[in-house]
């Protein structure tokens, strides 16, 4: 992947041209909660995910206005007002790259937690099952929110990539409970008691 290092002027110059005010006007998503506070949004996904509303939609920006160098953040910016109806405020880059940033930490955070829950033996094979799918509704339900459609091609491959790898994880759970109990189940030496007396007096 090329980085803007290695861009020419052109290349450059077409790059901070490449999205306008054509596509923010064009822009569509959000819509469903037109009209909400930033508050009242926040508290939305508060009672859903660990993510805020401005990491919400800047995660959802940044995905949509992607460049060949990475999100456009300027652009992102300047236009937050625009494109989200909940943000009242334009960002600089360095505070969308910021809450960009935040979001992805919080997804990579989650992701530990919700691994170790896995395998260490804590959830039983159902309970996985019922997490993920609740997870997975109220994902669907925020794409839903943002209006983002996923192509049921596109749908079915990014399922069968998750059940791929819980099955690994689930495979990898049984192995590590079953060497705790093998480990568990060690015969450990136990103090030699003193031999008793007929009267139960221990000698």
């Amino acid at each position: 992947m090329r980085t803007g290092i290695g861009l020419t002027t052109m290349e450059r110059q077409e790059m901070r041209t490449q999205y306008g005010q054509d596509d923010v006007n064009k822009y569509k998503k959000f819509k469903k909660v037109d009209g909400a506070t930033y508050r009242k949004v926040n508290q939305f996904l508060r009672k859903r995910t660990y993510v805020t509303a401005r990491e919400w939609a800047i995660a959802r920006l940044c995905t949509d206005f992607r460049t060949r160098s990475g999100a456009e953040m300027t652009f992102i910016g300047q236009h937050l007002p625009e494109l989200v109806p909940f943000m009242q405020e334009s960002y600089t880059p360095q505070a969308v790259n910021q809450a960009r940033n935040s979001f992805k930490k919080k997804v990579y955070k989650s992701g530990a937690t919700f691994f170790y829950g896995s395998m260490c033996g804590f959830f039983t094979s159902e309970e996985l099952d019922d997490l993920l799918f609740e997870a997975s509704e109220v994902a669907r339900f925020l794409l839903e929110v943002e209006r983002t459609s996923l192509d049921i091609d596109e749908e079915i491959e990014i399922e069968d990539r998750i059940t791929e790898v819980m099955r690994s994880v689930g495979e990898a759970a049984i192995k590590i409970l079953q060497a705790r109990r093998q480990e568990g189940n060690t015969p450990v030496d136990e103090p030699q008691k003193e031999p008793e007396t007929p009267d139960g007096e221990q000698q």
